[in-house]
């Protein structure tokens, strides 16, 4: 594939995905500056790897994989803490009041409690992802993100409820 090809194929991928590159930055990212380095290096890496992207799995998988594996170990590298960043912010939602908005911020307050990898594997229950993809994507046998999910709703209820 020529290189200019190579480009814009990549770039329409970005564009398909950013919302999904977001959602996950986002469940990591410790503050605005924070966020915006992890999607920078979430690209890169999507970019490193995307010659030797096979077409073996779905594509959203293997974005998922780059992104969450891209965040855990910046995550580590970085040791930062700090305020979250504001959803309003990263999605462009208005500053409103509204059930949905409220409910939204809520969600992923409660989300931020848990550990990275109960946040991983939330956020791809949260994105519609089956327990085979997930378990592909997070590198588990398919019963245990079955059991994993159950005690991460019943954390995360317990969370809400207190």
């Amino acid at each position: 594939m020529e290189q200019c090809d190579k480009e814009k194929q990549f770039i329409s991928l970005i564009a398909e995905y950013k919302r999904v590159i977001y959602k996950i930055c986002y469940m990591y990212a410790t503050d605005g500056e924070n966020f915006k380095d992890l999607y920078q290096e979430v690209v890169i890496n999507l970019w490193k790897g995307f010659d030797r992207y096979e077409g073996k799995g779905k594509l959203s998988s293997w974005i998922y994989r780059v992104g969450l594996n891209t965040c855990i170990s910046f995550y580590r590298q970085e040791r930062r803490h700090g305020e979250r960043t504001s959803l309003d912010t990263l999605y462009g939602l208005e500053a409103e009041n509204d059930e949905t908005t409220v409910r939204l911020k809520e969600m992923y307050r409660l989300i931020a409690g848990l550990s990275k990898f109960e946040r991983a594997i939330i956020l791809l229950w949260l994105d519609e992802n089956s327990y085979e993809d997930i378990a592909e994507i997070v590198g588990i046998p398919r019963g245990t993100v079955a059991s994993r999910l159950k005690r991460i709703k019943d954390k995360l209820t317990k969370l809400a409820n207190s």
